[in-house]
């Protein structure tokens, strides 16, 4: 990042799908331009998501320049779909992205740190100097205010309304 430019505050949010897809384009970008970044998925525990996959590839690849951590349970059940409802340990999984994240925002040699699913898991006042990217629903107002660039991807059509499940690759 250049120096003696302030770090911006992006947000990705609406109900529509590519939030967490456009934070993960803008990564691959940083890292194209040898930058260090970080994402912290908050709510989103287990291995099965497929960006996963790349993102162990990529950390070999730039092992100085990338990491992400996973916090939360498992909200994937094959053949069933996402599960909605929050269990008790995803409030305490929530506890450590966050402190993850507080502890992330102060390192000085970081330059984009992604907190993906952060609105719809936690109101946070943690906002720095660090570029940022919020993704989730439900962001809330006084983020939206703070925020330097706001993307709402809107629902118009899913294909899931038709009854087709989640598919590897394409949507975890």
């Amino acid at each position: 990042m250049q120096k003696n430019i302030k770090g911006q505050i992006q947000v990705y949010t609406g109900t529509g799908k590519g939030k967490t897809t456009a934070s993960l384009g803008l990564l691959m970008r940083a890292l194209g331009a040898g930058l260090k970044v970080t994402i912290i998925f908050f709510d989103k525990g287990g291995n099965f998501y497929s960006e996963r996959k790349v993102l162990a590839k990529l950390k070999k690849l730039y092992p100085k320049k990338l990491d992400y951590y996973a916090f939360g349970t498992i909200r994937m059940v094959k053949g069933k779909g996402f599960r909605f409802a929050n269990i008790v340990k995803d409030f305490s999984e929530a506890r450590l992205a966050l402190t993850q994240a507080k502890k992330l925002s102060q390192n000085k040699s970081l330059d984009l740190l992604i907190l993906d699913e952060i609105n719809t898991t936690v109101k946070t006042n943690l906002l720095t100097k660090l570029e940022l990217v919020l993704t989730g629903r439900y962001c809330q107002p006084e983020i939206l205010k703070l925020a330097d660039l706001t993307t709402e991807m809107k629902d118009i059509k899913h294909y899931m309304s038709k009854g087709v499940p989640a598919r590897a690759g394409i949507d975890y």
